[in-house]
């Protein structure tokens, strides 16, 4: 079932005293609307500097409240947090809302630029992937903007595998962009 689970969660190293698992100060957690403006913050960087998302303008930090706020078996949000900061998040989503695609989600990582090549991404995708499965999930999606061979590195590393690329769907810093489409299925 969705919604928040145990509000500590994983991440990488030992074990904490409330059941959640931490490395280096870096906790996994379910995300809660108080983690919103961080997010954004994390999303709008992207928007700005990235092709890992096709929004060109920056976004409110509404944009995933609804994501947050779901209670829907199979979706979740967890966000990775150090010292009180939240570095990172990870997502699983409708893929598209019709009901022959309930055991669909599609996925998405993000982080601050400090938090890059810390396996902070693999920690929030192995935790969240224990959620989506734990509910049931059979298909995992992910969009990948090419080139990005970090992100299709770790989509691999957690079970992914590319099966299609569409070519020239996205315009973006003044350039067509082809995206790869990722699949994990259980």
């Amino acid at each position: 079932m969705a919604g928040p689970g145990p509000e500590v969660t994983r991440g990488v190293g030992s074990r904490t005293a409330s059941g959640g698992v931490a490395s280096g100060g870096v906790v996994i957690r379910t995300a809660t609307a108080a983690d919103l403006p961080a997010m954004a913050e994390i999303y709008n960087d992207a928007v700005r500097h990235t092709l890992a998302t096709f929004d060109v303008d920056p976004q409110p930090p509404t944009l995933f409240a609804e994501r947050v706020a779901s209670r829907r078996p199979g979706d979740h949000v967890v966000v990775a947090e150090e010292d009180g900061r939240v570095l990172g998040m990870a997502y699983a989503a409708t893929y598209r809302p019709r009901p022959a695609y309930d055991g669909t989600r599609e996925t998405s990582v993000y982080l601050d630029a400090d938090a890059h090549g810390r396996g902070i991404g693999r920690a929030l995708y192995d935790e969240l992937f224990r959620r989506v499965d734990a509910d049931g999930i059979h298909t995992c999606l992910a969009v990948i903007a090419q080139p990005n061979p970090a992100s299709e590195a770790l989509h691999a590393a957690v079970g992914f595998e590319r099966v299609g690329l569409l070519r020239e769907v996205g315009r973006k810093f003044d350039r067509w962009v082809d995206t790869a489409w990722w699949q994990r299925v259980r």
